[in-house]
C-alpha cells in the first residue's frame, strides 16, 4: 500500500513540474519577442538620426549654392528669375511647404524646375531644391522703405558678405537715404533662403536662412 501511495505522489509531481517548465517556457519567449522588438526599435531610431543627420548636411550645400548664386549675380536681383528660384518679391502669402495650408493665396510646387531650383542629387541619395526670396514688397530697384534691410556702415569697410540670425527684426519698414559719395544704397538688402531636402526614405526636411547683401 505504501509503494503505491509514493508512486501516485510522484506522477503529481511529475506533473506540476511539465506545467511550470510551460509557463516558463512562454515567459522566456515573450521575453525574447519583446528583446527584438527593442532592438528593432532602436535600430530605426539610430537609422531615422543617421538620415537626419545626412538631411542637414545636404541643406546647407543647398544655403551655400544659393548664396553663392546670389554673389554671382548682384546685377539680377531687381526681377524675378524663377529658373534659379529666385524672386525679387517676398511672396508672403506662398505656402513654402506646398502643403496646401488653408491661410496662403498658393502653395509652392518643389517638384517643378521651372520655380525651384534643383541641386544635383547627392551621393546620399537627398535631392537638395531651394528658393530665394528678396524681403521686398514688390520687385525693382532696391527701396528700404518697402524691404527689409539692415543700415551699412560707410566708415567700416566691411564687405556685402555679412549673415544674420533670424532673431533680428527683418519686417519693419524703415526710410533710409542713399549714399550719394559712393552711389550705392546705405542698406543691406535681406535674402530669405529655403531649401527642402527629400531623403531616400521619403523624408523630407526643410531649412531657412537669413543673409545681407
Amino acid at each position: 500500500m505504501k509503494s503505491v501511495v509514493i508512486s501516485a505522489w510522484r506522477r503529481q509531481q511529475e506533473g506540476v513540474a511539465l506545467i511550470m517548465a510551460l509557463i516558463v517556457l512562454v515567459a522566456m519567449t515573450l521575453a525574447g519577442l519583446a528583446m527584438m522588438r527593442s532592438v528593432d526599435g532602436s535600430s530605426l531610431v539610430a537609422g531615422n538620426l543617421a538620415f537626419k543627420q545626412s538631411a542637414a548636411i545636404s541643406a546647407d550645400a543647398g544655403v551655400e549654392a544659393a548664396i553663392a548664386w546670389l554673389h554671382g549675380n548682384p546685377k539680377s536681383l531687381n526681377e524675378d528669375h524663377d529658373s534659379d528660384g529666385y524672386s525679387a518679391s517676398s511672396q508672403d502669402d506662398l505656402d513654402l511647404t506646398g502643403n496646401n495650408t488653408v491661410d496662403a493665396d498658393d502653395d509652392l510646387d518643389w517638384s517643378k524646375a521651372t520655380l525651384v531650383k534643383k541641386l544635383p542629387v547627392d551621393s546620399a541619395g537627398n535631392q537638395v531644391s531651394y528658393v530665394i526670396h528678396r524681403m521686398c514688397q514688390t520687385a525693382g530697384a532696391l527701396d528700404p522703405s518697402s524691404c527689409a534691410s539692415m543700415p551699412r556702415d560707410p566708415t567700416s569697410g566691411a564687405n556685402e558678405d555679412n549673415s544674420i540670425g533670424i532673431l533680428r527684426p527683418m519686417l519693419t519698414y524703415q526710410t533710409s537715404p542713399g549714399n550719394s559719395s559712393t552711389g550705392r544704397s546705405s542698406s543691406f538688402g535681406l535674402y530669405r533662403i529655403t531649401v527642402r531636402v527629400a531623403g531616400p526614405r521619403s523624408n523630407v526636411s526643410f531649412v531657412q536662412a537669413i543673409i545681407s547683401q
